[in-house]
């Protein structure tokens, strides 16, 4: 009796290890098939031994399955594996803590011969998507992926072994409904904004012969149901990705792969797992809205956006290009008694505040490399600072703005000294409290800098008890893009100067509007300069930063976090009066970023009716640009559905209290009495 009850005992408890289920996710393996899902998707495995093989993919709001026809393994690096050992699963709850909400978390690892693998499946309560991070342990002889062949090598295509191709390359997650009349969208997107203008290029096709494609987003609509669904390759950009095999997907009529892994096997180690770039999987049901939406209810769950950490007006004075010759404690005072006047709720002292010089300085050209030869580098310049940070810190608390710091971290020998770099942010926050810096110098040129990277990262936010933000600077090098270390913060988006003539302000607005179809504009910092300054740098060109008001220079920004690129000290005072404008902006800056924010209208162009949409349910925000355009009354195509009614009130800009029944694709009539003007409304669906 004792000897079945130890047995009873242990079928017990290894049937609680197989299993894990919530009341808005689940996730559990039984016989061969495990499953993982919440109330919006589902996603079932064969367990092939732990190789796993997508069976099927569900969108149960759309109440509909896609049947998976392919039989390898959805990670795939290799051919003729034969063995496979040591397949476990485990499942678990993830608590939610200010950084991320909670989440489910599905483990399954394995071992191919000399190769471990574990693949970690997590996934939200109110998101329709499924993301898996992969993890390498160990050795093999495999190579993991060579350069995409050129397609104009191939022969004709006469017999079916004609088709048939040779080379190889390791597969992240691939999916195979089948079907021959697919549509595709993807998305490649471009940082190093010191020198592209130009950020996101969109490719749709009709998927054919196996081709291969670049980007970080995939979109597969079946237009016979109306339903699809979505890869995201969490990644830096493609031109900056690591060990990149030229393409990051493969479509072949209804068969859809993720590639490059983001290392290859000389970064394998034996004693240590290392992370591959991850891959998101959605699904949705309906048109591009439904799409964007399915994408975006997944990124706000990678970072919380909390409004007295995250929210920020923040005025940086390094767009004036004094660079660190005004730096001081002095010079500082006099511009947190400006922010305060212009309503910033963060002061940000770029490059200069520190002991060590960097190679910008303007006042004696330094370096970093080897910042670590000199101990008290990241300490206040004992000259320019005789009383640290203090008095700075002191005034800022007393007129309500929150001091920030620059910071470059140490990248000789793939940031070896990362601990180093870390505990220097933590004594900063320590002594003076300040939590919020400017990352700057980044280059990932490694897998093994990619991983100190996210060390040190991880140590400020335990340092910090998780209260850091870092702005994570995408202006040059090879650096995190828009889809990747998104946990950490938000991004400075570009830099942009009057005494270069490159800052254009609808240029900006390009960007913003752009990268706002697929990258949460409220985690982008995006600039606004004083117009005054260096005005016959642009003659009589009709789109220069003087054409403008100041208060629509800022409402630009208002979609993102908005950053006065500029020393306030060096306004006019007619510029003051933008404090009403920013004042009023604040109140509503985290119900505004709260929703889905989508582009709206044309493209900007300088000469464009556009504008953006936050949707929040039945409620939202409307943001229209009447930019350089000659008609007083402009059709903006809307996310709303036709027939729509909707009534409007004025929040920010020129416009009136209004009613409208939204017309065939949305349009939807506004009104601006002059160019180069906007109204911000808040909007409410009426009940029919």
């Amino acid at each position: 009796m004792k000897h079945r009850f130890i047995i009873l005992l242990i079928i017990i408890i290894q049937s609680l290890s197989m299993s894990y289920s919530h009341e808005s996710y689940y996730s559990y393996l039984h016989n061969d098939t495990l499953t993982i899902g919440n109330a919006l998707v589902e996603r079932k495995f064969v367990w092939n031994r732990g190789n796993l093989i997508t069976y099927s993919l569900s969108d149960k709001a759309g109440d509909y399955v896609w049947r998976n026809k392919n039989k390898r393994p959805d990670f795939y690096i290799a051919k003729d594996v034969s063995g496979i050992t040591n397949a476990t699963f485990d499942s678990r709850e993830i608590k939610g803590n200010s950084i991320h909400p909670a989440y489910q978390e599905t483990i399954v690892s394995l071992i191919l011969d000399e190769l471990q693998i574990k693949r970690v499946f997590r996934i939200y309560e109110n998101s329709p998507a499924i993301v898996c991070d992969t993890y390498l342990k160990g050795y093999t002889n495999r190579v993991f992926g060579g350069l995409t062949e050129n397609l104009g090598d191939k022969k004709n295509i006469e017999f079916a072994e004609d088709m048939r191709l040779k080379q190889f390359t390791a597969v992240l997650d691939q999916f195979q409904p089948g079907g021959n009349h697919w549509r595709i969208r993807m998305v490649e997107f471009y940082d190093v904004t010191d020198w592209n203008n130009n950020l996101v290029f969109e490719t749709r096709v009709i998927p054919y012969r196996k081709n291969s494609y670049r980007g970080n987003l995939l979109f597969a609509h079946n237009p016979i149901v109306g339903k699809g669904f979505f890869f995201l390759k969490e990644s830096p950009c493609s031109s900056v990705q690591l060990a990149y095999t030229g393409s990051d997907f493969t479509a072949e009529f209804g068969h859809f792969t993720v590639t490059g892994l983001g290392l290859n096997e000389q970064d394998l180690k034996r004693d240590e797992w290392v992370k591959t770039y991850s891959v998101v999987m959605g699904v949705y049901s309906g048109g591009k809205l439904e799409q964007l939406s399915a994408l975006r209810s997944y990124q706000k769950n990678i970072r919380k956006l909390l409004p007295e950490r995250d929210e920020m007006v923040m005025m940086n004075t390094w767009g004036d290009r004094s660079q660190d010759s005004k730096v001081n404690e002095k010079f500082s005072l006099i511009e947190i008694d400006r922010a305060a006047e212009l309503g910033m709720t963060h002061f940000q002292i770029d490059d200069g505040w520190q002991m060590g010089r960097s190679p910008n300085s303007a006042i004696a050209k330094g370096s970093f490399q080897n910042i670590w030869d000199n101990p008290d580098y990241w300490k206040p310049d004992p000259v320019k600072y005789p009383n640290g940070l203090h008095p700075v810190v002191k005034r800022g608390k007393e007129l309500g703005v929150e001091v920030c710091l620059w910071f470059n971290p140490s990248v000789q020998n793939d940031y070896a000294d990362w601990e180093k770099d870390a505990q220097a942010m933590i004594d900063l926050y320590n002594e003076y409290g300040i939590r919020t810096f400017k990352i700057d110098g980044l280059t990932i040129p490694t897998k093994q800098s990619e991983i100190n990277l996210r060390k040190l990262f991880d140590k400020v936010l335990i340092g910090t008890d998780y209260t850091a933000v870092f702005n994570l600077d995408a202006t040059a090098g090879r650096r995190a893009g828009y889809h990747s270390f998104n946990e950490y913060g938000n991004i400075f988006l570009e830099n942009r100067y009057t005494d270069w003539g490159n800052y254009y302000p609808y240029h900006t607005l390009r960007n913003l509007w752009q990268l706002s179809s697929y990258v949460p504009a409220e985690k982008l910092q995006i600039e606004f300069l004083n117009k005054w300054r260096n005005a016959d740098k642009y003659a009589n060109d009709p789109f220069a930063p003087e054409k403008y008001s100041f208060d629509y220079l800022f409402a630009i920004t208002m979609t993102g976090q908005p950053l006065a690129w500029f020393e306030g000290s060096g306004l006019p005072d007619e510029a003051l009066g933008i404090k009403k404008i920013i004042s009023s902006y604040k109140k509503i800056q985290h119900d505004f970023h709260s929703g889905i924010i989508l582009p709206i209208g044309d493209e900007p162009s300088g000469e464009s009716w556009t504008g953006f949409q936050s949707l929040n349910g039945d409620r939202g925000y409307l943001l229209f640009f009447r930019e350089n355009n000659p008609d007083k009354k402009g059709c903006v195509e809307t996310w709303f559905k036709e027939g729509t009614k909707i009534s409007c009130k004025p929040v920010l800009g020129s416009g009136k209290k209004m009613k409208k029944t939204i017309g065939r694709k949305g349009m939807m009539e506004v009104e601006l009495a002059c160019i180069n003007d906007f109204v911000l409304y808040e909007y409410e669906i009426m009940k029919k």
